[in-house]
């Protein structure tokens, strides 16, 4: 099967995408296709005509284009199947204050959380008791994310985040535990909890793509009921948003044993030391395995 496998793009995660592609690209070759690496942000004026020549496109893309569902629309409109959502609910999982919205309707405990459209003025009410944690409302990989204790570290970290980004969420800092739970197809996948290593005070960008930068323990060492909540959490909030394939769900399991959703993946780190390739591999899915169920999955749902 010829298949495009695409990666790169423009976002912040641009070097996240392209190292996991080639560990990608190596699978889709023991599994037997040949493969036409494509970068968005060297050619997409080719995507359609890429795709229409293509069996499948296996999309490694983080942040947008790739999670906002922009590649997700063109590849419907070459008729070429993919791995993973589609665009409306790429759209809605990538913008945080949207699917947040979509959680608390559907009764998923998330942290209170304010949506800021631009670059405060000293002073402003934020309308959120301090700590709390601030992120850019769409991206990925802890890029310009942190905690801030005070007013003095959040407007720093607003502006960098507004040196960047038009959108900024601030939420209530819940601590405790990070767990994540993955999905694949219509089952949920073993927890990871995750504890990292040094001074971090969240799993941040250096624990992620450090060599042993975080502790990722596999399945979670957390109590049954932990477990069954988290896991259906995961597919309540997935169904609500109208995600297939595969997704990751983070959390943060607070110190009475509650579970609260902070946001869903739609296209989750896929090497094989990945979270979710290890979650898959804790049910007997090694990698190569886990690829060829993603591709089968995407041609039947879009065949």
């Amino acid at each position: 099967m010829n298949v495009l496998l695409i990666a790169g793009g423009w976002s912040s995660e641009r070097e996240v995408s392209l190292n996991g592609a080639e560990i990608i690209r190596q699978a889709l070759e023991r599994l037997g296709h040949d493969v036409r690496m494509f970068d968005p942000a060297l050619e997409f004026d080719a995507l359609l005509d890429n795709a229409r020549q293509a069996d499948f496109a296996f999309i490694n893309m983080h942040g947008s284009p790739g999670e906002d569902g922009l590649v997700q629309a063109m590849l419907e409109r070459a008729d070429c199947p993919y791995q993973g959502p589609g665009p409306a609910p790429s759209f809605l999982a990538l913008n945080k204050a949207a699917s947040k919205q979509i959680f608390r309707a559907k009764g998923i405990p998330t942290p209170d959380w304010r949506l800021i459209t631009e670059r405060p003025e000293p002073g402003f009410d934020l309308g959120l008791e301090f700590p709390v944690f601030v992120k850019p409302n769409a991206g990925g990989s802890s890029v310009d994310m942190g905690i801030c204790r005070d007013r003095k570290s959040l407007e720093r970290q607003l502006n960098i985040i507004f040196d960047h980004c038009d959108l900024a969420l601030a939420e209530r800092l819940v601590e405790g535990t990070e767990l994540t739970c993955g999905m694949l197809g219509d089952k949920a996948l073993p927890l990871i909890m995750i504890r990292p290593k040094g001074d971090a005070e969240f799993f941040d960008y250096e624990n992620k793509y450090s060599a042993d930068g975080a502790e990722e323990i596999c399945p979670a060492p957390v109590d049954d009921s932990v477990r069954d909540m988290v896991q259906k959490y995961t597919l309540q909030a997935n169904e609500a948003l109208g995600l297939t394939g595969c997704s990751r769900a983070d959390f943060i399991l607070d110190e009475s044993g509650k579970p609260w959703l902070l946001e869903i993946n739609t296209l989750p780190g896929m090497t094989a030391t990945s979270l979710l390739p290890q979650a898959a591999a804790e049910t007997g899915l090694e990698f190569d395995a886990l690829i060829a169920e993603l591709i089968r999955l995407g041609q039947a749902e879009r065949s």
